[in-house]
């Protein structure tokens, strides 16, 4: 039987390689976006609000999902203007919240053996004293972002605990790919490095070279949402690398691939910084022990893998 799946946040980064994913396995796949529905066998439905419990139960009624992947996500990267909290607190409820229990409620009430899966953040330790962070590690997120994403968690817990709902959670930490808005560091660095190489642009600013992160490659992530699902029982995971690696690494490879030197074109700019830093790296080994993942893509051929896609769009684009 053909297995089927709904992608929340299917415009985003996780969300569009899940949809491709899931596609290529020959599933059917129902992808809701911020104002668009789309699926691969031609369901013809109208938009899904997901802020509607009505029309998301319509939806669960309609197509009985074998899953759901809620990846939605209310973001803002480290160097955006921080708009005022009252709208970052709505916007982050709405979304990190709202929206996932309109899924579960629709789930335990229509379709109990749908399994859902909740992309949570390591934006939830952002408050932990813990050097390297694991599932029983404390969540004390000193952030939005990280506050909503939390109550996303505790929430699912609740539904699994109280309704035998079956909602997984992945606590995310940094992972990247070219579809990854060129706001975020990550792709800001690799866009940056591919225009100046081709004289378009002249320098980089950096707020911090110094930042540890924990990156890993997004399609490597992706998959192991979809193994956390195929377990027999819900459970909460970090998903993570687990090695620590400075902006200034990423710089470095990025730059290297042209065979430049990165001190010659980047300029450090702590002024544009808006968050506070944190050292977030996760510990993924009960992950790997329950389901056998791992990372299969390193820190170097994710920079090298991001490089050689940025060319060809930009090619396309014409620049």
């Amino acid at each position: 039987m053909t297995r089927k799946a709904i992608i929340v946040g299917s415009e985003g980064q996780d969300g569009r390689l899940m949809y491709s994913l899931i596609n290529r396995q020959g599933s059917d796949v129902v992808g809701i976006g911020r104002r668009t529905l789309r699926d691969n066998f031609g369901l013809r439905a109208s938009y899904v609000n997901i802020m509607n419990f009505k029309e998301v139960s319509d939806l669960v009624v309609t197509f009985k999902p074998d899953e759901v992947y809620y990846l939605a996500a209310f973001h803002h990267s480290a160097q955006d203007k921080l708009s005022d909290n009252i709208a970052l607190f709505s916007g982050s409820e709405d979304v990190h919240l709202r929206g996932l229990v309109n899924f579960l409620e629709a789930i335990r009430r229509h379709n109990p053996t749908t399994r859902l899966f909740y992309a949570a953040s390591s934006h939830i330790y952002k408050g932990s004293n813990a050097e390297i962070q694991d599932e029983s590690t404390i969540i004390n997120p000193s952030c939005i972002y990280g506050i909503t994403k939390a109550s996303g968690l505790f929430t699912c817990r609740m539904y699994r605990t109280e309704y035998s709902v079956y909602a997984s959670v992945g606590i995310l930490y940094n992972h990247e790919s070219i579809f990854r808005s060129d706001k975020f560091v990550s792709r800001k660095i690799i866009s940056s490095a591919v225009r100046i190489q081709n004289e378009l642009q002249d320098k980089l600013l950096i707020g911090d070279l110094d930042a540890v992160i924990d990156w890993g490659y997004a399609p490597d992530y992706v998959k192991a949402m979809q193994m956390i699902l195929e377990l027999s029982e819900p459970d909460d995971f970090i998903i993570a690398r687990g090695e620590p690696h400075t902006v200034r690494e990423f710089v470095d490879i990025a730059f290297t691939c042209f065979g430049m030197d990165y001190r010659e074109y980047v300029d450090e700019v702590p002024e544009i910084i808006t968050k506070k830093k944190y050292k977030l790296i996760g510990d993924p080994s009960k992950i790997k022990k329950s389901t056998g993942w791992r990372a299969k893509t390193s820190f170097r051929e994710m920079i090298r893998i991001m490089i050689d896609e940025e060319i060809e769009i930009q090619k396309e684009n014409g620049v």
